[in-house]
């Protein structure tokens, strides 16, 4: 999936430079030469494409650059071991201390009661919200 997203993003930078390339090949195809559109005042066009194709450019090979530079993950290859081997983690030991711990505590305890206001009403409920008087 990973490289499916990284070929679209590749291709979505390619597409100015790929637009700005070809007006300035249609242009330059059009006159003929470099001298002939810059008689014709296609000077400040080519100039204005080429600049802009190239900082179209500097997105492009960042986004290269990165797809090449990034880390690849621990492990990862043909002969990496599996996350269950490398972890350790028994998952059918913990389940059965979980039993034996829940056995020993067959009973549940009684909740403890709150302790008497010092008015000798009950006292007041731990929370938040209104305060009641």
């Amino acid at each position: 999936m990973r490289t499916l997203k990284n070929v679209f993003v590749v291709i979505g930078a390619l597409v100015p430079v790929i637009y700005c390339g070809s007006l300035l090949y249609y242009f330059l195809d059009l006159s003929g030469s470099v001298q002939e559109a810059e008689a014709e005042g296609l000077g400040p066009t080519l100039l204005g494409l080429g600049a802009v194709g190239l900082l179209f450019c500097i997105p492009l090979i960042v986004k290269i650059v990165r797809i090449f530079a990034r880390p690849r993950s621990p492990g990862s290859g043909p002969d990496a071991p599996t996350r269950d081997d490398e972890s350790g983690f028994d998952a059918d030991a913990a389940i059965a201390r979980y039993k034996a711990w829940r056995s020993q505590e067959a009973a549940p305890n009684a909740p403890a009661a709150r302790p008497a206001h010092e008015g000798g009403g009950p006292a007041r409920r731990p929370g938040f919200g209104r305060k009641i008087r």
